[in-house]
């Protein structure tokens, strides 16, 4: 049996183009949509102040996963489609269900928290560590431009990023566009007054971006090599694209930490949805 597309929802706004993008990619790919809502075990089953004709909690969640299976349906008719009602933390719970998702759908703001920030706690803190792609939808691309963005520094995250945005660029017949930039060296010797110089990667990484491009030889593939910090780069690339995705974490940066400031960056600034993937050896 194929693994799931699982989206979470949560009556939020940007859950529900969450759940719009989960179907619509469960269809195109010909996988399950698994729709899911976490009901935290210490809300209230009636709130204070609520009538007694009024509906409980419980019959509220299964309202809203049923709202939530209607709509997906009207949005993708041919994909199977099922419910599921979990009691626990929001965060752990659909790190659990990512053990054995194909791709596990967010919202970038749910219900709580400060509606001034751009990327909600969820969102956040399953980056990095969801065992599967982690796809974050702040808004739907209006129209569809064609195009997916992939982030490269030649990482293991980045290696797996590519695998996954090479599938989505076959499902959706689309080019993939592969952005990277030079990377400076930390401590270069150069000459009094000129910053360092680049370290050309340029050919090594073509190399590598041909070997993964002879998997999927109808795929337009466009190496974009830019010199700017990677953040504002794509996010002005996801501008025009359908799904940039990005690798977890980078060569730079802390070890230890399970995301990275690109990923973080780009999270928070890109204007189309996000995929983050982690290396098998971050998920394990």
């Amino acid at each position: 049996m194929n693994t799931a597309i699982t989206v979470g929802v949560d009556g939020s706004r940007t859950a529900w183009s969450a759940l719009a993008w989960a179907a619509e990619d469960a269809e195109r790919r010909g996988l399950p949509l698994r729709i899911v809502h976490v009901s935290e075990p210490w809300s209230a089953e009636h709130p204070l102040g609520a009538s007694s004709d009024e509906k409980t909690l419980g019959e509220q969640c299964e309202r809203l996963l049923a709202d939530a299976a209607e709509q997906a349906r009207a949005l993708a008719p041919e994909a199977r489609i099922s419910t599921l009602l979990l009691a626990g933390a929001v965060i752990e719970r659909l790190k659990t269900e990512s053990e054995t998702a194909d791709t596990v759908v967010v919202g970038s703001r749910g219900r709580g928290g400060f509606s001034g920030l751009v990327l909600g706690s969820v969102g956040l803190s399953l980056a990095g560590y969801a065992k599967c792609p982690l796809v974050v939808v702040r808004t739907l691309p209006h129209g569809g431009s064609g195009e997916v963005v992939v982030g490269y520094d030649g990482s293991p995250c980045a290696d797996m990023a590519v695998e996954y945005a090479l599938v989505q660029a076959a499902a959706r017949h689309a080019r993939l566009r592969v952005l990277h930039g030079r990377r400076y060296p930390v401590m270069a010797p150069h000459p009094a007054g000129y910053g360092p110089l680049p370290v050309d990667e340029t050919p090594e990484i073509g190399q590598r971006l041909i070997a993964c491009g002879e998997k999927y030889p109808d795929i337009e593939l466009i190496e974009s090599i830019v010199s700017e910090h990677p953040v504002p780069a794509l996010a002005k690339a996801s501008r025009a694209a359908d799904l940039v995705v990005l690798g977890s974490r980078g060569l730079g940066g802390f070890t230890g930490l399970m995301l990275g400031s690109v990923s973080h960056g780009v999270l928070h600034r890109a204007y189309c949805p996000v995929a983050v993937v982690n290396a098998p050896e971050r998920r394990s």
